[in-house]
């Protein structure tokens, strides 16, 4: 089994990022408790949160990163119109997401419970660009789920 290192990925992602002189991305290893220490009032457009712990017992759901604590962060580094997205392979984590956006009336852009079933419907990048644990769950046979909404 290939062992890949968070630290091998964020450096993956930014010879990447200045292969392809991409000039506004920001790759940060941190605990995202600290995500409005990071970035300024309204300066990222767009957040990614890819596989997840889903905290699946009933009294971890503080920690879950879709719950309004960690939106109300995002709020405060997101633009006006900024969105988040969210892929994972865990249904109930993923239903727990979109309950959450319900409740506190925010915008969903998009939502599936098996991301590939649907391929031409969305962003090809979606499906062509797969996280190391995306490549790993897919091919165990588990569903991909994809949430977008905006905070």
């Amino acid at each position: 089994m290939e062992l890949i290192s968070k630290g091998n990925r964020i450096w993956t992602g930014a010879r990447e990022a200045v292969d392809s002189k991409m000039g506004n991305v920001a790759f940060v290893r941190t605990r995202i408790d600290f995500i409005e220490a990071c970035f300024a009032k309204d300066e990222v457009s767009e957040i990614w949160i890819t596989f997840p712990d889903p905290q699946p017992q009933k009294t971890r759901e503080r920690k879950r990163l879709t719950n309004m604590m960690f939106i109300n962060r995002y709020r405060n580094v997101l633009k006006k119109g900024g969105a988040v997205n969210l892929k994972t392979d865990n249904e109930p984590f993923y239903d727990f997401s979109r309950e959450v956006i319900k409740e506190n009336n925010l915008q969903e852009l998009d939502a599936t419970n098996d991301l590939y079933a649907n391929v031409g419907l969305r962003d090809e990048a979606l499906t062509t660009i797969k996280t190391h644990y995306e490549k790993l769950f897919s091919d165990k046979g588990f569903k991909i789920c994809y949430l977008k909404y905006i905070i």
